[in-house]
């Protein structure tokens, strides 16, 4: 039996010891779950085939879901989303790893600094962005008073621009932190000793992070990440508030097509909302199963991993 085997048996043999007892409490609150979000995403799909809702005949179509993907305004909402969800995602795990090796022994006080971004809220941050980064925020009129620019037409757009620079900044300042601490926990749980060994046996810094501290961090990685992109992913206000006015989000075009003064749209803005989520859903398991590790594994000939 191969280790992937051994450790799946491993893991049914531990649900089966768990006592019936433990799933009768997590019933109600998988219960409410099911019904709310459930029963919410069931009349969802209901009126988006035409079966329910005050348009349309009550006859199954998927007419909606034919407007919404046949838009090329979709596609390209989608590529939008995409761009700044993976970009920010990316950098801020990348950053994120660099600021908590740095804080690693840095103490309690390390974890404080990384949570007072934590409470303030999105629309407070938008507002400061707009303050920092329009053309008549500070940031430009300190250029002007310094004289490098000798208008607020010389300051480059970095709100409401087609890069989305000011979407992004404004992400990463929020989320960088949040992935810094979970991060710090996993860092301050990973034993000294193993760095010290692979160091002893001539390992390089480099090569010490590479082969032992990553792949120590990866579960940490992999979670943090997942809520970021998620986040970031739908997320209707920042970009809404900071965004290029064309092409806009896929939340946003959800939205444009629910405040429709066309009844007829309200189905296609249900599809495209329900094609939000199950694209959401879909980059997720695609992202644990390339985490896992699964298609990098060789086969052997016999065709065991």
């Amino acid at each position: 039996m191969t280790p992937a085997a051994r450790l799946k048996n491993a893991r049914w043999a531990g649900l089966r010891d768990v006592s019936w007892r433990a799933y009768l409490l997590v019933l109600p609150a998988l219960s409410l779950v099911l019904l709310l979000f459930g029963g919410g995403l069931g009349l969802a799909f209901l009126q988006s085939v035409g079966l329910l809702g005050l348009t349309g005949d009550g006859s199954l179509s998927l007419a909606a879901y034919g407007e919404a993907l046949g838009s090329s305004q979709f596609w390209r909402s989608l590529g939008l989303s995409l761009y700044i969800a993976l970009t920010t995602t990316a950098l801020s795990t990348v950053l994120s790893i660099g600021l908590a090796l740095l804080l690693r022994g840095a103490g309690r006080w390390a974890s404080f600094a990384c949570q007072l971004t934590l409470p303030i809220p999105h629309l407070v941050g938008i507002a400061g962005i707009l303050l920092l980064l329009s053309p008549s925020g500070l940031i430009s009129r300190l250029l002007y008073t310094l004289g490098w620019i000798s208008t607020d037409q010389d300051f480059p757009l970095l709100v409401n621009d087609p890069a989305n620079i000011g979407v992004m900044t404004h992400f990463l300042w929020k989320e960088i932190p949040f992935m810094t601490l979970i991060l710090l926990a996993v860092l301050r749980g990973i034993r000294p000793e193993l760095a010290m060994q692979a160091r002893a046996l001539g390992a390089s810094p480099w090569q010490c992070f590479w082969q032992v501290t990553l792949p120590l961090l990866q579960p940490g990685i992999v979670s943090a990440s997942l809520i970021v992109f998620g986040f970031i992913f739908g997320n209707f206000e920042v970009p809404f508030l900071l965004g290029s006015t064309y092409p806009r989000t896929l939340p946003i075009l959800v939205y444009q097509a629910f405040t429709n003064v066309d009844l007829n749209q309200r189905s296609v803005a249900i599809a495209l909302g329900l094609l939000l989520s199950l694209i959401s859903i879909s980059l997720i398991a695609l992202y644990l199963w390339l985490g896992s590790g699964q298609p990098f594994r060789r086969r052997n000939f016999g065709g065991q991993r």
